[in-house]
């Protein structure tokens, strides 16, 4: 299967189980490995779970090929290995601490949402991550602190 069919296919199924601010990278000048990634947020650990199964099944029935799903046990953090493209589901805590948007999101790839025709403009921006990733320690700090005392 092409990359543009299967880069398609997972972002349909991670549509259809109403995933988040699904991102798509061209990695291609960054990795040997595999030629884009795709990330995706998922509200608790039952979708997460539930996006990384449909994203495997979808691209199974499309004929592609599925080498592992990691990380579904706890589904904190859900990788889906197809290859040529690597999906990332993360809880949004989970993703704005490691902040994979700066490793890998050097060159986005625009798509279309299936449903509604919109251009995909999700990519945020590495300043955008950046405030965001900060936002969140400051936030995790202060909780802490705050069952501390």
């Amino acid at each position: 299967m092409n990359i543009r069919k299967l880069q398609r296919v997972v972002v349909d199924a991670l549509e259809d189980v109403k995933a988040q601010d699904i991102s798509v990278y061209n990695t291609t000048s960054l990795s040997d490995m595999f030629d884009r990634v795709v990330l995706a947020t998922g509200g608790s650990n039952r979708q997460t779970r539930a996006l990384a199964s449909r994203v495997a099944q979808q691209v199974k029935a499309a004929g592609g090929q599925v080498i592992s799903v990691e990380g579904d046990d706890n589904g904190e953090w859900v990788l889906v290995d197809l290859g040529d493209l690597v999906v990332h589901v993360m809880q949004p805590a989970i993703r704005d601490y490691y902040a994979l948007e700066e490793i890998w999101g050097g060159k986005p790839v625009a798509m279309k949402l299936a449903q509604s025709g919109a251009k995909r403009g999700a990519n945020p921006s590495p300043r955008a991550t950046r405030q965001r990733h900060t936002a969140a320690k400051t936030a995790a700090g202060k909780s802490r602190a705050a069952t501390h005392t």
